[in-house]
């Protein structure tokens, strides 16, 4: 009922920038929270970063100052700006949101995620 597709993951060099875009879509009638996680492979998953409706945000200690959180709640889609990239970025990058469906039922929803390497 509800999809989460992430796009903007790929290859960049240490030092580098990417963007990644988390678009939702289906029975939706409200999106609270939104973010991103990261699992690296042999590591557990960990929060990159998570954006309220009301635009408060939150990040991982390893991304402030570096990583930029952001949603667009008309596109109900946010977004990770990710600068300075470093080779221990690298992992998979998945989003979530807190959604509540037409039914008004609500719950945790993730997308398959996308891979982010760093490498040069």
């Amino acid at each position: 009922q509800v999809q989460l597709v992430e796009s903007g993951g790929g290859l960049v060099q240490p030092g580098g920038s990417l963007r990644l875009s988390c678009a939702a879509s289906g029975s939706i009638l409200s999106i609270y929270s939104m973010g991103w996680y990261r699992q690296a492979p042999g590591k557990e998953s960990e929060l990159v970063a998570a954006i309220t409706s009301g635009g408060s945000t939150h990040y991982g200690e390893f991304g402030k100052g570096r990583f930029t959180i952001s949603r667009d709640n008309a596109k109900n889609t946010v977004y990770l700006q990710m600068n300075n990239l470093k080779p221990e970025d690298t992992a998979i990058y998945y989003c979530n949101a807190d959604v509540e469906l037409l039914d008004h039922v609500r719950g945790i929803h993730a997308g398959q995620g996308t891979q982010v390497t760093v490498s040069s």
